[in-house]
């Protein structure tokens, strides 16, 4: 055994035989069980046993939840059985033989002689004992280090992780970095192509990925379409061409950019938008073609054309004010001002900020400021490189926030365009990238090494203090509460009523006590009543206790809502939670460990489709249907904690559309729909204008009008 792990039962409790959870099932007698449900119970269970995971060990069985409790009976018989499993498994990952033979056998991801390539959204779908493996090697990987594809080594234990930042995006992704991780040791080898100007590129796209991933089907027919015209089949050359002619050897490595770009030009094709295309059935206004760059090539792109003059704030802007983002003194830079009516308008409300643009405002300085808007910038730049570096440039000028904006796909294909480069030329001349909306945070995560955050359909913000962000995070979560009301006429709490006033609202606010210097009115308060603890007493004496108790009962399920949902993205380590958040946590969990513990527990029974049809039929707000439960969007906290996280993984990924009056929750399906009704506080019966649907297995969006 490695020093890495531990066992979790003495090794006499186990035969030395590796076992997979279908085995295992099967063995116990559990037919009808769930592996994939077995297999996701066993790697939660698992992780925590890993040294350097924390908690360090599993906890003991009677530590967990009853309902937990119940689920690992019900999948293995016993606690006792399920380390015993849990061993078998930890021993096995050591044993290299063992880890190649699953390589080869897996049925999802790219096989090659001495590796298995995967895409790392379909890493819940491979066997559980690669699963262990890849988590092994995952302590090792620096946190913040993004990546796209896993590379399971078969000859040797090593695991690396490889960052195609336009994976979605590029029908032939280059590779901006590699992470070499040995599982044994530890060591970290690290490989950048950021700068090459002929990096490695990828082919086959859909072999990476699962059937159900969003763009398999565009990735799927690209293959196919360039086996039928032999774009796939690598030329020999003899040693005497190669000598003669050594221009001629990048014909052979199309895994190169400039080697594939030189295989296409020779076969007079080139590829937009994941589709091959004659040269000749472009434009009839490509008159020139540079043989330099097979990829490119430069029609006249009226990138001002796109600017749009403004009586009121553009979206994005506006609903970066309506969320808060704006403080009373934040300065503001917009990247990319057009006619420059965000600046007009700002100032209006008593914001200072100037702008720049390459055609409106071009001798204005791009100075840094609070808040930098690259709003509808990104989808106007044809040039896929000048389109990255606007955004990391905007990035770069921002102190506190970046808001980008992009057109976001809904409807059908626009008429009057014409195919260019990712996205088309209208007939206005100008260009236009339209993102879908999972495929825009995709772009900007990866391109700023972030977790932006949606505000609407096509809106996201990034923050530089990740202590911020988290705290606007946890704000998208929390409930509308109210003091309790003043039952009781005290002559001492009269007294000391106004003293008194700035504590109620902070508890009522925060669920707790407050600490240190949290209240401005601590000191004289203390003066007073000794102790902040003695001070509430006499407020508990004029009130409720059980409204208090509800209180901070509501701010605990708002919390857990939040850190469970942070699970899908980067959960933030404790010093990096504002201090208000921190006190939260320690007053109302004990530990962040603990309120970790029981989110990710919620979490977890996310899985079983018949829990969440139990709460939607149990609900006591809504309109409950057959197979759904709707629910008017201003009721969405009155739900039950667990129908709150389940929309929230919806929201906190893709946004909760501006407008939508219903939220729909599917029973049988895990789906989530937001409905449009524009006269339903005026109408008996109020008409649906359209829907917007998020499948939560993929996060694809689809729309109905």
């Amino acid at each position: 055994m490695s020093s890495s792990h531990h066992l979790v039962f003495p090794p006499q409790s186990y035969s030395g035989e590796s076992l997979t959870t279908s085995e295992v099932l099967t063995q116990l007698n559990f037919p009808n069980r769930d592996v994939a449900v077995g297999n996701d119970l066993l790697m939660f269970l698992a992780i925590q046993a890993l040294q350097r995971q924390v908690p360090p060990r599993l906890k003991a069985f009677d530590d967990f939840t009853t309902e937990f409790q119940r689920e690992i009976c019900n999948y293995f018989g016993s606690y006792q059985q399920t380390c015993i499993l849990i061993n078998q498994l930890l021993i096995t990952v050591e044993n290299l033989n063992i880890i190649t033979q699953y390589c080869q056998q897996s049925s999802l991801g790219k096989k090659l002689p001495n590796a298995l390539y995967i895409h790392r959204s379909a890493l819940p779908e491979l066997n559980i004992v690669l699963r262990i493996y890849e988590q092994l090697s995952r302590f090792y990987l620096p946190s913040f280090k993004p990546f796209t594809l896993i590379k399971f080594h078969t000859n040797q234990s090593l695991i690396s992780y490889l960052f195609y930042p336009d994976f979605d995006q590029d029908p032939h992704p280059a590779l901006t970095a590699s992470f070499q991780v040995n599982v044994k040791t530890g060591q970290v080898n690290i490989m950048d192509y950021s700068n090459s100007d002929n990096p490695p590129i990828l082919h086959r796209k859909e072999t990476f990925v699962t059937a159900n991933y969003p763009n398999y089907q565009t990735f799927k027919q690209l293959t196919k379409t360039e086996e039928r015209l032999g774009l796939l089949e690598i030329p020999k050359l003899s040693s005497l061409q190669e000598f003669v002619h050594p221009e001629t050897r990048l014909y052979r490595t199309i895994g190169t950019r400039k080697g594939w770009q030189q295989h296409l030009h020779k076969h007079g094709v080139e590829i937009y938008d994941h589709r091959v295309m004659k040269l000749s059935e472009i434009t009839n206004d490509l008159t020139e073609f540079n043989s330099e760059n097979a990829l490119h090539f430069s029609p006249k792109i009226e990138r001002h054309r796109a600017a749009i003059p403004r009586k009121n704030l553009s979206r994005p802007v506006r609903l970066a004010l309506e969320a808060e983002v704006f403080q009373e003194h934040s300065t503001f830079f917009d990247y990319g001002c057009g006619y420059g009516g965000d600046i007009q308008r700002l100032a209006e409300q008593g914001y200072t900020g100037s702008g720049w643009d390459p055609y409106y405002s071009p001798q204005t300085p791009q100075i840094e400021s609070d808040i930098v808007n690259l709003g509808y910038v990104i989808n106007v730049i044809e040039c896929q490189n000048e389109r990255r570096e606007a955004l990391i440039q905007a990035w770069n000028l921002a102190q506190k926030v970046l808001i980008v904006a992009a057109q976001v796909l809904v409807d059908a294909q626009e008429k009057g365009i014409m195919v260019y480069g990712d996205g088309v030329i209208t007939s206005r001349n100008t260009f236009q990238k339209y993102y879908q909306q999972e495929e825009l945070k995709v772009y900007i995560d990866q391109a700023l090494t972030v977790d932006a955050i949606p505000l609407d359909l096509g809106v996201y913000i990034v923050f530089r203090d990740e202590s911020e962000a988290e705290k606007f995070r946890a704000s998208r979560f929390r409930s509308r509460l109210t003091s309790p009301r003043i039952r009781l006429n005290l002559k001492r709490f009269e007294d000391y009523q106004e003293l008194l006033q700035p504590l109620i609202e902070f508890i009522s606010d925060r669920g707790r006590l407050p600490v240190e210097t949290e209240l401005p009115e601590t000191e004289q308060i203390q003066q007073e009543f000794g102790t902040i603890k003695r001070a509430f007493q006499i407020i508990l004496q004029v009130t409720n206790p059980e409204e208090w108790d509800v209180i901070a009962h509501k701010r605990r399920q708002d919390l857990l809502v939040y850190i469970a949902l942070s699970r899908f993205s980067r959960r933030p380590k404790l010093f990096q939670l504002s201090e208000a958040m921190k006190n939260d946590i320690k007053g109302l969990f004990g530990s962040y460990r603990k309120s970790c513990d029981l989110a990710d527990l919620m979490l977890y029974t996310l899985g079983d489709p018949k829990i969440i049809a139990n709460h939607c039929q149990n609900s006591e707000v809504g309109q409950k249907r057959a197979n759904s439960l709707w629910i008017h969007i201003c009721a969405l906290e009155k739900l039950s904690p667990l129908l709150r996280l389940y929309e929230g993984c919806a929201s906190q990924t893709l946004g909760r559309p501006e407008g939508a009056n219903l939220i729909k929750f599917h029973i049988k399906t895990p789906k989530i729909s937001y409905l449009f009704s524009a006269d339903f506080d005026l109408e008996t019966h109020p008409t649906l204008s359209n829907c917007m649907q998020i499948d939560l297995r993929d996060l694809h969006v689809s729309y109905q009008i």
